[in-house]
């Protein structure tokens, strides 16, 4: 069997999964198969819901009820790379966006974060996370990420645990190579922890956390805050000035290549 399946529909659900389980599906995600796939009872599906691998079911039907009758395991659950995105928030389409390709790159928690320059207060979390959903099942993701309630700036980094690599871009950072910084991050990480977290060592991949700020940049008085922080590397992310959506993806994907899952 191929590694991924993308031939065959894919449905996030939230009950457990096991041979034999028969799961009852709401009415939108019946919807989303009878009439917008126009599945039909016997027709193949693939269903996951985060912790317990990916499954093959059939669609059955109840009465009025559409259902998913559980056969086999076709992936094992993968654990999902710890790595959390603080970003400004966006206005609608630009949020989707960023949602659906931070799902794509391995985000494990999306957390929106209040600066003094952000634009949008405002955030639809159901939105959100149906985006994340809508993301992982097309793209074969295993995880759909946490999500978390709007944090002003400084609880967002006090939220933080100190042995959580922060990874800040900032438009005034003079780095070069940001890879090289991330690099020389991975290869001494004790160098920027505190001595007592140094001493005790770590298990294991190293958490990270990114850190983008909105489109008007960062404070003054927040960039000092970050910049006084144990664990933190302050990249700049090229010659060119980024919409933060596509600062998202560049950053993700240097983050994943350096110090992610995809070494």
């Amino acid at each position: 069997m191929a590694r991924y399946d993308f031939r065959t529909p894919r449905l996030f659900v939230n009950d457990a999964l096991a041979p034999g389980a028969e799961i009852a599906l709401e009415k939108p995600q019946a919807h989303y198969l009878t009439n917008v796939l126009r599945l039909k009872p016997g027709d193949p599906v693939l269903a996951f819901n985060g912790k317990d691998g990916e499954w093959r079911a059939t669609v059955t039907a109840r009465g009025k009820t559409t259902t998913l009758s559980i056969t086999e395991q076709t992936r094992e659950q993968t654990e999902p790379c710890d790595l959390h995105y603080l970003f400004a928030p966006l206005k609608h389409e630009r949020l989707d966006y960023m949602v659906q390709k931070a799902v794509e790159l391995g985000v494990s928690r999306l957390q929106p974060v209040l600066t003094q320059h952000t634009q949008v207060t405002r955030v639809n979390l159901d939105r959100m996370r149906a985006n994340a959903i809508e993301a992982a099942e097309q793209c074969g993701v295993l995880t759909v990420p946490e999500i978390g309630e709007p944090l002003s700036f400084g609880r967002a980094l006090a939220a933080r645990e100190a042995e959580r690599l922060l990874v800040f871009c900032d438009e005034d950072a003079d780095v070069k190579d940001p890879l090289k910084a991330m690099a020389d991050a991975r290869q001494s990480p004790s160098a920027m922890l505190p001595l007592t977290m140094a001493d005790a060592g770590s298990e294991g991949r190293q958490p990270i956390a990114l850190l983008i700020g909105p489109e008007g940049g960062f404070s003054e008085e927040e960039r000092a805050v970050v910049l006084k922080l144990t664990n933190m590397v302050r990249l700049s992310l090229g010659p060119r000035i980024l919409r933060a959506d596509t600062a998202a993806v560049a950053a993700l994907a240097l983050v994943q290549a350096v110090l992610g899952d995809w070494r």
